[in-house]
């Protein structure tokens, strides 16, 4: 359920920066920068296949107790993330 969660948030932060760049904002994370400077608005593909795969790795070592606690991190990270786009999205 949690991997799923981190998909879901994956694809809402995807759609919050889409909207927060096109209103003149600006990406954070320098690794994620770096992409949307070489592919503009198709960087949502690299990043999505990205997390998509990283997320299979995860699931599979799930049964690992280390694993779920990455999981658990990764969500708590991504969720922090959307509530602070939202934040950036209400109070523009």
């Amino acid at each position: 359920m949690a991997i799923v969660a981190i998909l879901f948030f994956n694809l809402l932060d995807v759609l919050f920066t889409m909207t927060i760049l096109g209103w003149g904002g600006t990406e954070l994370n320098p690794i994620v920068y770096s992409i949307i400077q070489l592919y503009e608005d198709k960087f949502w593909i690299w990043k999505f296949g990205i997390v998509s795969t990283s997320l299979i790795l995860l699931c599979l070592h799930s049964k690992f107790s280390r694993v779920k606690a990455i999981i658990g991190a990764i969500g708590s990270l991504y969720a922090a993330v959307i509530v602070y786009q939202i934040y950036l999205i209400l109070y523009r």
